[in-house]
């Protein structure tokens, strides 16, 4: 089976820098896992990575879409499925880094989604009911039908609630299930399942620092070209953590002051979603930044390769 490493965690953790320090010392290639950073133009509110940043690193799915076009996670994952057939031609080891649970899911276990059945009509009344009613009452209707899905996708995620919604209402019972069978396949990859985390409040800190970070770059400019480019509301893209909030002050809904403390607030409760998700997951291995230094981790990591037979220590040295 060819290697997979995976390396995710919640938002803020320090993945990015890890996944470069861990890219170097096994001849790795980094595929993102991240429902934003694919977007062109989407810099700052996404955290995306800047190419002087990957150190030389070959990265994918980054900068690949204009904010007009719909990613989900059949797309992702042909595309990150193109990525990996090029890393291995290149003799590379793919490291698989973002906080998309979902997405690395469908990946890791190759989980089909071309047999799913569709009601359109179905679709569209759920669609109006949710512009009429709004997207905290149409992610209401989850509650009792699908818990798990309702703990686990955002009331903004319009559209994954809808197929939540849709997949109860054609299957009578929850997606959440149909995806935990789909997760009991065994993966086609020789992989290793790393989840980095930290102490909460330290977390939460950190996604504080970094929205106060985001707005001193100029999310608040970055979002008003978009808007400026013909980017509205009603495009995936702009249901981002942190690009509607703005849209919301631009349109006079709230105060930017308002604005910035509920996507610090919003970006709690995503991390705190991602981490639930990640408990859920079977084969993961924790790495736990407030019992040991980066350097420790990484060196964790190294191990655990080394044990699965994805790289081994000469190939380590030579390449120090």
């Amino acid at each position: 089976m060819k290697p997979l490493v995976i390396l995710t965690g919640p938002t803020a953790v320090g993945k990015t820098d890890l996944s470069i320090r861990l890219a170097k010392r096994i001849n790795g290639a980094i595929i993102s896992a991240d429902s934003m950073q694919v977007y062109r133009y989407m810099d700052i509110g996404s955290a995306k990575i800047m190419p002087k940043e990957m150190q030389g690193i070959p990265h994918y799915l980054i900068d690949r879409l204009e904010p007009s076009e719909e990613f989900n996670v059949v797309r992702f994952k042909q595309m990150a499925e193109s990525a990996l057939s090029e890393i291995y031609q290149n003799g590379k080891i793919p490291i698989v880094t973002g906080g998309t649970g979902f997405y690395i899911q469908a990946l890791l276990y190759d989980i089909d989604f071309n047999k799913e059945e569709e009601d359109s009509s179905f679709r569209q009344e759920m669609t109006d009911y949710a512009k009429l009613h709004g997207a905290h009452a149409l992610h209401e209707k989850l509650r009792d039908i699908d818990p798990v899905s309702y703990e686990t996708i955002h009331e903004n995620n319009v559209k994954r609630v809808i197929r939540a919604l849709e997949y109860y209402h054609l299957n009578k019972t929850p997606i959440s299930l149909h995806n935990q069978e789909q997760h009991e396949k065994q993966s086609p990859y020789n992989f290793a399942y790393f989840v980095l985390t930290d102490d909460r409040q330290r977390l939460y800190q950190r996604i504080d620092k970094r929205v106060d970070l985001m707005m001193e770059r100029g999310l608040l400019e970055e979002v008003k070209s978009l808007h400026a480019m013909g980017y509205h509301r009603d495009m995936v893209s702009m249901q981002g953590l942190g690009y509607k909030e703005i849209l919301d002050y631009l349109e006079g809904n709230c105060s930017l002051e308002e604005a910035v403390y509920i996507i610090k607030r919003e970006t709690r409760h995503f991390a705190k979603r991602q981490l639930t998700w990640f408990r859920r997951e079977r084969d993961v291995i924790w790495l736990d930044k407030n019992k040991y230094d980066e350097d420790a981790i990484l060196q964790q990591m190294i191990e655990t390769l080394t044990g699965k037979g994805i790289t081994n220590e000469s190939e380590i040295e030579r390449k120090i």
